[in-house]
């Protein structure tokens, strides 16, 4: 059977933890049920998912396999070719071959969001360092308004 890869696939990811099956982990698009969890671990992002479709659990089962342990760049960069040089998309029904569509997106979603929280962390880290930076130095006049008022000008 052409899908028997995909359904071993799916049956050997570690289930996912009833805390992450949320309305906010479920992703979009698909016909079935999908949860997407996505944690960031020493800067590269772990996936996990499960689907309530055996199928539908594999597709989601290779992407975690190729996707998972990178950083946010990588996956937002990861050229995905392998998609249509293995024929997956070929082989699936019109719905399963959206679902595998907005799986990627909700992937890739998931490691900008993370990416893009890192980049602010960063800007408010930089603006702290600014503020005490100024605070320290007797020379600067300090005017009365808040930071982010001073630094917008």
């Amino acid at each position: 059977d052409r899908y028997q890869l995909l359904i071993d696939l799916g049956n050997e990811q570690e289930p996912l933890d009833e805390k992450y099956k949320t309305e906010q982990n479920l992703i979009e698009g698909c016909q079935s049920r999908v949860w997407l969890q996505a944690d960031e671990v020493d800067g590269k992002i772990i996936f996990q998912a499960e689907s309530d479709a055996l199928i539908v659990k594999g597709i989601i089962s290779l992407l975690i396999k190729v996707l998972s342990g990178h950083t946010p760049d990588e996956i937002l960069n990861a050229d995905l070719y392998f998609i249509d040089k293995i024929g997956l998309k070929e082989h699936l029904s019109p719905t399963r071959s959206n679902g595998l569509l907005s799986m990627v997106k909700q992937m890739r979603s998931k490691a900008s969001d993370k990416h893009n929280k890192e980049t602010v962390d960063l800007e408010v880290l930089y603006l702290y360092c600014f503020y005490y930076i100024m605070l320290a130095s007797s020379s600067l006049h300090i005017p009365n308004k808040p930071l982010l008022h001073i630094l917008s000008k």
